[in-house]
């Protein structure tokens, strides 16, 4: 079934919920992290199929930093978070307090991919609680893994454990920024939540929203 067809603005507003208030826990975690005030928010949430995430990326071989991780439970599926290499050196750059730090060449900083595995466990972590405190169904994430690499090598590394690949990809965006920066100042980032094909049904009922209206 082509679910695109039968989601509505409803559906969308439910899943945006449930991202600004995974925001509102992974922006307090944040701010105890660096010491100062972090606001999150999610600008947009939108259902696309999986063949169109690559083209709204900007192709297969944009280099990103990511982390993946797999959901078992209920709902099983795949959650990626995902920032632009420049993105991802902005934040880093603020965690560790290194300005020399970069993500574009090897050897890279132990301290730096650290700071992003922790960023990513806190935003992946805060969602998924949030996910399944609104649904009431049991979630169970594996453990995160970091990747640097074109994003087609990241996307196909993550369902290379599916028998199956994902027909869509739920896309919740993401913008962190210090308290008193400007919005055009921000990080932004994606989440990529690609439920397995059965899921979909699932999440939406639990989310009390008949998908096929």
């Amino acid at each position: 079934m082509d679910y695109t067809k039968s989601i509505t603005p409803t559906h969308l507003d439910i899943l945006k919920e449930v991202g600004n208030i995974g925001a509102g826990h992974s922006a307090t975690s944040l701010s105890m992290l660096l010491d100062k005030k972090i606001d999150m928010t999610v600008p947009d949430v939108k259902v696309i199929s999986f063949n169109e995430l690559m083209e709204l990326v900007g192709g297969p071989e944009v280099v990103v930093a990511s982390v993946f991780l797999r959901m078992e439970g209920d709902i099983p599926g795949s959650l990626f978070f995902v920032l632009s290499i420049e993105q991802a050196e902005r934040f880093v750059k603020k965690l560790i307090a290194d300005d020399d730090f970069s993500l574009k060449k090897t050897p890279y900083s132990e301290l730096g991919l650290s700071a992003f595995q922790e960023l990513g466990n806190i935003l992946t972590g805060s969602y998924l609680s949030s996910l399944s405190d609104l649904t009431d169904l049991m979630i169970y994430p594996s453990v995160p893994a970091l990747t640097i690499d074109m994003f087609g090598a990241v996307i196909t590394h993550g369902l290379i454990e599916l028998s199956h690949v994902s027909d869509y990809v739920i896309i919740i965006d993401t913008a962190i920024k210090e308290e008193d920066q400007l919005e055009i100042d921000s990080v932004k980032g994606h989440f990529f939540l690609l439920p397995d094909p059965d899921s979909f049904k699932k999440l939406f009922d639990a989310l009390g929203i008949n998908h096929e209206k």
